[in-house]
This record gives C-alpha cells, sequence and structure tokens, in this order.
C-alpha cells in the first residue's frame, strides 16, 4: 500500500525546459512596473538563470535526501515525505504545503524539526515530519481525466487522516500555510481522538465582512480590521479567475515555462512590497518549485483550491487546541479566540506568503512553542 519513491525527471525534459526558455517569446513592458505585473527585465533574469545558471539535480538531491513514498487514497495517489526522528519521544507531525507551492516549501525546517540535537536545539521537542504532496500538486499528480468528484477541503483532511493512519500513528500534531492553513482545522475537527493540535501560519480573526465581528471593539481595533480588509482585497485578482476559468490559465501554464514562472513569482513576492531590492525567497527555491510544477505539469491542476470554492479562510474548531505563528495584530486574536481555543499567538512576521521559504526559523520556533505548551 506505501510504495518508496524517488524523484529521478528525465534529462530529456530538463534538455527541452532549457530550449523552451531560451526561445521564449518575450511580452513588451508595459508602463506602472510591479503594479502591471512582473516586469520584462526582471522576469528576463530569471528565467536565464533557470535556463543557464540554475542546478535542478542539486535540488532534486536536496530532495531526495528526505525519504519519500506513494500511496493510494480514495482514488488518487497521494505523494510525501517521511522523515522519522532520532529522538525517541518525537510527535508525530503532518506539515501542509500551501498554494502555488509543494514540499520544497519545508526543506529547510525538517531538518530542525525532525533532529533538533543535530541543529542546537533542545531535543525534548522533536517530530517525525510527514508532509505530503497535496493532491493535484507536483508528484500527486491528478490522473487522467481528473477525478470528477470535487477534491474540497473537508476530502483533502480525510485523506491526510488516512493516511496517518496507514502510517500506524495514534497521536499526532498538525501545521499548514495558506491551503495548508485550511486543511489543519479542518483535519483536526474530523479526526479529534489522534490530532493534539492544530496549529497554522495566519488566517484566523481575519475579518470577513459580518457585522457581528465588529461588536465590542474600540475605534482603534475598527481600523485594525479595516486595514486587514483593504490588504485582503488588493493584489492582482488572481482568485476569482482561478476560480472561474482555470481550464483557460492551464493552457499556459502547460506550454511555457515562463508564463508558469510569471504566476508564481508573482505570489511568491506579494508580500514584499511589490518588487522591492530585498528577495523574500531565495531564487534557487522559487525555481525548485517552478521546476517542480512545469516538470509534473500541474499549474492547472493545483488551481482546485479556487475552483472547488476551498479558497478562503480557516475554520473555527474547538476540537483541539489551536495555535498560530504570525498571527498578526491582537486585535484578530480577540475575535479567533471567539469560536477556538487558542493556545499560542506567535507574533512573528513575514516578509512572504511562503513562510516556510522566507523565514524558516521563525516557523520552527512556533511549531516547537507550540507543541510544547500543549504536550
Amino acid at each position: 500500500m506505501i510504495t518508496p519513491f524517488r524523484i529521478d525527471i528525465p534529462q530529456a525534459d530538463l534538455d527541452e525546459l532549457r530550449e523552451r526558455l531560451r526561445r521564449t517569446r518575450w511580452a513588451g513592458q508595459l508602463p506602472g512596473g510591479w503594479s502591471r505585473g512582473v516586469p520584462v527585465g526582471y522576469l528576463r533574469e530569471l528565467a536565464a538563470y533557470w535556463a543557464d545558471g540554475f542546478d535542478w539535480r542539486a535540488q532534486e538531491a536536496r530532495l531526495n535526501a528526505f525519504a519519500q513514498y506513494t500511496t493510494g487514497i480514495d482514488g488518487q495517489t497521494v505523494h510525501f515525505l517521511h522523515v522519522r526522528s532520532p529522538e525517541p519521544d518525537a510527535l508525530p507531525l503532518i506539515l501542509t504545503h500551501s498554494w502555488p507551492s509543494s514540499v520544497a516549501e519545508f526543506l529547510d525546517v525538517i531538518g530542525p524539526l525532525t533532529d533538533p540535537r543535530g541543529h542546537g536545539l533542545d531535543p525534548g521537542v522533536a517530530f517525525h515530519v510527514v508532509a505530503p504532496s497535496l493532491p493535484g500538486f507536483a508528484f500527486s499528480s491528478f490522473p487522467e481525466p481528473a477525478d470528477e468528484r470535487p477534491w474540497s477541503i473537508d476530502r483533502v483532511a480525510r485523506t491526510w487522516a488516512e493516511l496517518m493512519r496507514r502510517l500506524g500513528y495514534e497521536r499526532y500534531g498538525a501545521h499548514g500555510n495558506d491551503a495548508g492553513a485550511l486543511v489543519t482545522p479542518r483535519l483536526a475537527a474530523l479526526d479529534p481522538e489522534h490530532v493534539v493540535g492544530s496549529l497554522i501560519t495566519g488566517g484566523l480573526g481575519y475579518p470577513t465582512g459580518d457585522p457581528a465581528e465588529l461588536e465590542g471593539l474600540c475605534e482603534e481595533d475598527r481600523a485594525t480590521l479595516a486595514g486587514v480588509s483593504a490588504w485582503m482585497t488588493g493584489g492582482s485578482g488572481y482568485g476569482p479567475y482561478l476560480a472561474a476559468r482555470p481550464q483557460t490559465l492551464a493552457y499556459g501554464f502547460a506550454d511555457s515555462p515562463v508564463a508558469q514562472l510569471a504566476y508564481l513569482v508573482e505570489r511568491f513576492k506579494e508580500f514584499d512590497g511589490w518588487g522591492s531590492e530585498k528577495e523574500p525567497v531565495e531564487r534557487d527555491l522559487v525555481l525548485t518549485n517552478a521546476g517542480l510544477y512545469w516538470l509534473t505539469g500541474t499549474g492547472g491542476s493545483s488551481s482546485w483550491t479556487y475552483y472547488e470554492g476551498a479558497a478562503g479562510l480557516p475554520v473555527d474548531q474547538r476540537a483541539v487546541p489551536t495555535g498560530v505563528t504570525h498571527g498578526g495584530p491582537a486585535v484578530l486574536r480577540r475575535i479567533a479566540e471567539r469560536g477556538n481555543d487558542i493556545a499560542y499567538w506567535g507574533d512573528f512576521s513575514s516578509p512572504s506568503h511562503m513562510v516556510a521559504m522566507a523565514a524558516p526559523d521563525t516557523v520552527v520556533a512556533g511549531i516547537r512553542t507550540f507543541f510544547r505548551t500543549i504536550r
């Protein structure tokens, strides 16, 4: 039922990628810089590095340094990393990545979580890490034709519960970012007999427009919520189109690695001031992620979190304790406490949507603090 897996992309596929990158038909530059999207000059430089400087085999080896497997659950092949800790009292922990990302999101956090002693951390808090690729992402690619049943957050959570059962874990924690932050509390609500705690990077307490959220808040808190709401509605507006017409975008993702790269770069840089000189995520990680999408042809299928109506905010649940690593203003915690038992609210900030890539130390610290608190 569980099969060992190793990434081994055919050299012909890498050669074709480089050829496509070199033959890109470039768009002209519109006025407005980053406010109109990813600038041509920026993307050309990054694509040139992808074609002639980036070492896919080195990144493939980084991923292959972790034990990987596949298993079939509910008609879907699920790919996952499974890294056991040398510490005898380690807690099993399932990590769920974000959109548009992959298990490469966790490359820099798995080591400190599984082997804290080897990273100068207290070995009394250690984890057996399970990091699955979300259905439709990379090596958990959908079958052809795609399953007509919706891949809702509920269905993913049930799949994760079955995965952990299949691995023999009776008691485990859960952590997630973005799409993973939707799966994680839903998993806790569905499997509270086994999940000991639900930890996410953010999203709880965010305004939804419900007037009840404003009850009992002072003017300062109301102003803070208005700022958060304005930030949430800014950006490129990609969500509604992905929800309505994902197939149309999928052609560009499948035919042009630069189209795929531009779309991912825009998401990766969304939090950093739109094109500031400081890169929130090192470019080798950006290109590892882009390579996983391109080489597996999953740019279109990964958008199911939008077209299946799964994109949104994390659900409230009181089945198990809740933690938030990058929680934001205190007013968000007060709102979140109305529907969750908050055991930990971290005050870390992140320069990127891809928190574990941009600020892995903060994710490690948050995970260790939360699960130490509730154990």
